[in-house]
């Protein structure tokens, strides 16, 4: 993704924990060992929540951020920064692609091997398990289309699993959401979870809001192809119809303990902050926003000025702390060679400590999808609300001030408004790629496929007409997996769309 591409994957160890594999596993692999099964699911739960994090947060995001024109790389100090992703030269051979699909495959292996224990006293761990699956596979499928699936985790029992249809996995996904709701809504039927639950401490109800407001991620996702596509419209009326709203209103965020240890610093810290011992990391100095990024929340676009800026990205220049100004911040023009101004880098709203938390779903994003829904009929509700309420909880995230100002003030703007967007879809959008910068990046580039926004610019050496639809197959798929994975030429990834995506 950059001059060089960060293997392994950060693992927080918590008391009894298990033994990670290496980076050799493939989709039907556990990040854990072959004895996963004579483990107890309490022992392994912490571990489960934490083992896809780091690539999800940080590789996965990061590259969102990217596509989407809000983050590049700092030029005036690395050569040779994010050339595929401004290129947009995404092959087989594309490392970040390669580690995104490795990593979340076997990161789901521990939440596998809970789901398969046989012991139903521990359904609540299943049931936590099987919303954590769907989480990541929901993520994979949109970005990969066909994924190996029903056949996928299987710990070695099948070396070369079938790929699934998508569509098949996404009517899959509600079923398994919906089977772990019902057994959350009776979690006093088993043995109950706790602090090994770094989420929510097991609290079920909690977890049911995750799977709400998933399922509502999930369908939404599909809403496009709803207006063209009969079935889809009457699956979508009826799943709506019974979808419980009891949604997310705060962040479900995880924290095992972070700590400024080695190996038990908060993920997204550990790659954009520094070591364990102090040292600013690579990516510290690297990452910085993009020129586009900066300009729109200064307004150049607008006239409204974003008060989350000052939180996202520092000041250059080191000005004392709170009297900087949005014109002390400067970013890059992605694929430029040369910028005249020191550039800022990330702001003390996204990194502040080794301990913070990990956002595992925001209350913003939630806020806007219940606006979205609300907004095309599928709920019943207030969509203005609910589009101010997952701008203030932007805010909240970040520790900006001024929410309620800035909604006042740009109430009447188009794209940043609800009363003066003509286009109130585009409006979410626009203000779901603000609140998910740095936070869930890649869902802005997934909802950019399905909806058309916002429209970021592409780079200045980008070498095609618009953004991929999709990451292509790694190469290690057609030396392991050769009898199943299809055969894609480079330029499906700008042909060939997921089934969501008109």
């Amino acid at each position: 993704m950059k001059k060089y591409l960060k293997t392994g994957l950060f693992l927080f160890t918590l008391g009894l924990s298990v033994v990670s594999c290496e980076s050799t596993l493939d989709v039907n692999e556990s990040e854990v060992t072959a004895t996963t099964d004579l483990v107890s699911p309490e022992l392994l739960l912490a571990g489960a929540l934490q083992a896809p994090r780091a690539r999800y947060e940080v590789t996965t995001s990061e590259l969102g951020s990217i596509l989407m024109n809000q983050w590049g790389g700092d030029i005036n100090n690395v050569t040779g920064g994010f050339q595929d992703e401004y290129r947009l030269n995404f092959t087989q051979n594309y490392g970040v692609g390669s580690a995104i699909w490795r990593d979340l495959f076997r990161g789901m292996g521990t939440f596998q091997a809970i789901i398969n224990n046989p012991n139903s006293a521990f359904n609540n761990y299943k049931a936590i398990s099987m919303i954590n699956k769907s989480y990541y596979f929901q993520v994979l499928t949109d970005l990969y289309g066909n994924i190996p699936y029903s056949q996928a985790l299987q710990f070695g029992l099948n070396i070369s699993p079938a790929y699934d249809d998508s569509q098949s996995i996404y009517r899959d996904l509600i079923v398994q959401l919906d089977a772990a709701i019902a057994i959350l809504e009776n979690s006093s039927d088993y043995l109950p979870v706790g602090s090994e639950d770094t989420v929510f401490n097991g609290d079920a109800n909690g977890w049911i809001q995750v799977a709400n407001t998933l399922k509502l991620r999930i369908l939404l996702r599909q809403s496009e192809l709803a207006g063209t596509d009969a079935e889809t419209a009457t699956y979508l009326t009826e799943q709506f119809a019974a979808l419980d709203t009891n949604f997310l209103t705060t962040n479900a965020t995880l924290n095992p303990g972070y700590t400024a240890a080695d190996g038990q610093q908060n993920p997204f810290w550990n790659n954009y902050g520094t070591t364990a011992q102090g040292d600013p990391t690579f990516d510290n100095d690297f990452i910085v926003p993009s020129d586009y990024m900066v300009n729109f929340l200064r307004g150049v676009a607008t006239g409204q000025l974003d008060p989350r800026l000052v939180r996202m990205f520092e000041p250059v220049g080191d000005p004392a702390p709170g009297s900087y100004a949005p014109a002390d911040i400067f970013g890059v023009v992605q694929g430029e060679v040369a910028n005249p101004n020191e550039l800022s880098e990330l702001g003390p709203g996204l990194r502040f400590s080794a301990e913070q938390d990990s956002y595992f779903f925001t209350a913003a994003e939630s806020f806007f999808l219940q606006a979205e829904a609300v907004h095309k009929g599928y709920i019943t509700g207030n969509a203005q609300t609910l589009f101010h309420s997952g701008i203030t909880a932007s805010f909240d995230l970040l520790g900006a001030t001024g929410a309620a100002a800035y909604i006042a003030s740009s109430e009447n703007t188009n794209l940043i408004g609800w009363t003066g967007s003509s286009n109130k879809l585009e409006a979410i959008m626009t203000q779901k790629w603000i609140a998910l910068c740095g936070i869930n990046a890649i869902e802005s580039f997934i909802d950019y496929n399905r909806t058309g926004f916002p429209a970021t610019p592409l780079s200045l050496i980008a070498e095609q007409a618009r953004l991929p639809y999709r990451m292509l197959y790694p190469a290690s798929e057609y030396s392991t997996n050769s009898a199943n994975v299809p055969n894609q030429p480079a330029s499906e990834a700008f042909t060939s769309k997921t089934f969501w995506n008109l």
